[in-house]
């Protein structure tokens, strides 16, 4: 089931969108499934189970953390990490950037911005963010990448919503790269869009989709 579903959204994809495949809450056999069928990049959002994960299945995988993450936890995933999707404060960059030099390592990041109408979500506001890049401090870490952006829409059916919240991150990309990162081949990366709001997504510049449901099936919590 898993291969086929797999199968089913990778054939809706734009050549320049990749697919996290969000395993979260799955168990070893649900990746391993996913893996044969020749899925690469996996999602998780708490750093003992994606740890636990990397230490027992094939090394060839790349693994995005997607979840909020605490400083105190960050040394635990930058030997392995590929991608931090979630940097919604300066100091979390800065900590990123102190354990990656630890470790003689450069991780790639990108800023997560609160674009939902939902307080529960997490990340910087637009000025927020702004702020940040202005102030220039992050210019001095030498062990982070600054990749792109990432963001969540709200959790509605209301298409046009979703769809307009997809669009301020799409244009503030635009805005970054402009200002700020002109320069980095790097910052390319917009990770936006989930099971339920991934054509929108696509729609409007996503480059990296976090699918999990729509592959695994239901979690168990």
């Amino acid at each position: 089931m898993i291969a086929e579903n797999l199968k089913q959204i990778l054939s809706e994809l734009p050549e320049k969108v990749r697919l996290v495949a969000v395993s979260k809450f799955h168990p070893n056999e649900a990746i391993e499934e996913a893996y044969r069928a020749g899925q690469r990049v996996f999602g998780e959002s708490k750093v003992q189970e994606m740890t636990a994960k990397y230490e027992s299945l094939p090394k060839d995988i790349e693994w995005h953390f997607i979840g909020h993450l605490q400083t105190n936890k960050i040394k635990y995933i930058v030997p392995y990490v590929a991608l931090i999707h979630g940097i919604d404060s300066y100091k979390l960059l800065a900590e990123v950037d102190k354990q990656a030099a630890k470790a003689g390592k450069t991780v790639n990041c990108l800023l997560q911005l609160h674009i939902a109408r939902e307080e529960t979500k997490f990340g910087f506001s637009f000025d927020e963010c702004r702020e940040m890049l202005a102030a220039g401090e992050w210019r001095k870490l030498k062990h982070i990448r600054i990749c792109g952006l990432m963001g969540m829409a709200t959790n509605t059916d209301n298409d046009e919503q979703i769809r307009t919240e997809f669009c301020s991150l799409s244009s503030f990309f635009n805005e970054v790269k402009a200002k700020w990162l002109a320069d980095a081949e790097s910052f390319r990366e917009l990770s936006m869009g989930m099971s339920h709001d991934y054509h929108e997504a696509i729609a409007v510049g996503s480059t990296l989709i976090r699918v999990g449901s729509k592959i695994f099936g239901e979690r168990n919590y």
